[in-house]
């Protein structure tokens, strides 16, 4: 995946790479640290809602959707875009 937008970079001269390795690089830990904040954000979303199980039993609320805007919500706060 890394390589394929560093080749669309470049080929649109979005950037100048001038270390192909480093860019691939880069890109790879990016992505890494993305996917890694999502699984936080949903974690966190899944715990505050089983912290809060039995209010959501008791009321007709559907998990799923819960679980959506939850995670919607932490992640404005932390400033992460889904």
């Amino acid at each position: 995946m890394a390589a394929a937008i560093v080749k669309r970079l470049a080929t649109r001269k979005v950037v100048d790479v001038k270390d192909e390795a480093a860019a691939k690089s880069a890109i790879r830990h990016v992505v890494i640290d993305n996917l890694a904040s999502e699984d936080r954000i949903d974690a966190d979303a899944r715990k505050l809602l089983l912290d809060n199980a039995k209010l959501i039993k008791d009321s007709a609320a559907d998990y799923r959707q819960l679980l959506g805007k939850v995670k919607e919500k932490l992640a404005r706060e932390r400033g992460f875009i889904l």
